[in-house]
């Protein structure tokens, strides 16, 4: 494994790898390997020592830090200045039966967004510049430390969620929010799938600032403790704030039964998957939209075995099912090709893995262009090769 200190000696360690035509795995934490399809490289680039802080301006609400960082250090000095990462980055750790300590580049690599993302946006949203190495050893930088608009190519978010495919991110600037001072969640129990989307929709729609919506049928929600399918939501803000969005709420959905506040925290669990870890099944991510997304579990429930949960207003599903040879692939495809979403397939073997698509397959047009691109920014194909495509 070839571990640099130093942007340079990244840059150095790819450069070196394309005169040798020796294909490098990119990693930092480890805790993401066993997303997308096997890595077919011969040697492994670790950034897990560029772990310096380049900028902070809490006053700003900016903050530029290299990407190795672990995520729990990054916490840890935002929590000095009360503050936090807008998108709730999730540890998936747990589901993924990986070690290791997940870091920044890591979440902005694969695009991993938490359940606050309704209401602050995903991880691309939060990104003000990178820089990056690509698959020629050259360091680039895109973007800067405010929000501003771009013609082109908007490069930080376009390597975010590439799955270090364009290249080595070796710093990020992030914006970051104020932490809040009460957060509360709500829970209305023994509502359907449908009900529940309902219920999360109106929710939504209402000057409340709901930054969570999430619903746990019963089969899923007792690994949480409760007895029931449960929907939840949560408000923030300063006491007062809290309880008058809580009012408003109550209010709302009264047409949906009791709205009431519980003491528990369920969303780190919901964040990190955590009802589906532990076991062998399969699991796929289906990103829809929120009316789709009860007819679409139900579909996929009359033709094989499995167990779903919603996040972000039900435009989000978690979907376990029996691995076998193709972790069901074609059904789901089949399922999700008659409404306007895609499926990722987040847990299974390598085996696996490696035989079906885990992404979502793209038209004609958009993968040739993907093609293009990993062409310009890759073009010996040496940076995690196979992970995205065989």
């Amino acid at each position: 494994m070839l571990t640099p200190d130093s942007e340079a000696g990244v840059a150095a360690a790819i450069r070196d790898a394309v005169v040798s035509k020796t294909p490098l795995e990119l990693t930092a934490g480890g805790t993401h390997r066993a997303l997308g399809r096997p890595v077919q490289a011969a040697q492994t680039l670790s950034l897990s020592e560029l772990t310096g802080v380049t900028l902070y301006e809490p006053g700003e609400l900016t903050l530029v830090v290299q990407a190795g960082i672990t995520i729990a250090a990054l916490n840890k000095l935002l929590d000095a200045e009360n503050q936090q990462l807008t998108f709730e980055p999730p540890d998936y750790r747990a589901l993924l039966s990986s070690t290791g300590e997940p870091t920044i580049g890591g979440a902005i690599a694969v695009a991993a967004s938490g359940p606050r993302r309704l209401r602050a946006g995903a991880a691309r949203d939060a990104l003000l510049g990178i820089r990056y190495v690509n698959g020629q050893g050259e360091v680039l930088r895109s973007g800067g430390r405010v929000m501003k608009n771009v013609t082109g190519y908007d490069l930080p978010k376009l390597m975010c969620g590439a799955y270090g495919t364009l290249g080595a991110i070796t710093e990020i600037g992030l914006k970051v929010i104020p932490k809040v001072e009460v957060v509360r969640t709500l829970a209305i129990l023994g509502l359907d799938d449908a009900q529940a989307v309902a219920a999360m929709s109106g929710a939504l729609k209402t000057p409340t600032d709901v930054s969570a919506a999430a619903h746990l049928p019963q089969s899923v929600s007792k690994e949480l403790g409760f007895t029931d399918a449960v929907t939840l939501l949560r408000v923030e803000g300063f006491e007062t704030q809290a309880a008058y969005r809580i009012t408003v709420l109550q209010e709302a959905l009264s047409e949906f039964g009791s709205v009431e506040t519980i003491e528990s925290d369920p969303w780190p669990a919901i964040r990190d998957v955590m009802m589906f870890a532990g076991d062998d099944r399969a699991v796929w991510r289906l990103s829809v939209k929120p009316t789709d997304a009860p007819g679409l579990v139900a579909a996929l429930q009359t033709q094989i075995e499995c167990e779903a949960f919603y996040d972000w207003g039900g435009g989000l599903i978690w979907l376990a099912c029996d691995e076998g040879a193709d972790a069901q692939e074609p059904i789901v495809r089949d399922a999700i090709s008659n409404i306007d979403g895609h499926a990722t397939l987040m847990r299974a073997s390598d085996t696996v893995r490696a035989a079906v698509p885990v992404f979502q397959p793209e038209p004609k047009p958009i993968a040739a262009l993907s093609e293009r691109i990993r062409a310009e920014f890759d073009p010996a194909g040496i940076l995690n090769p196979g992970r995205m495509r065989g």
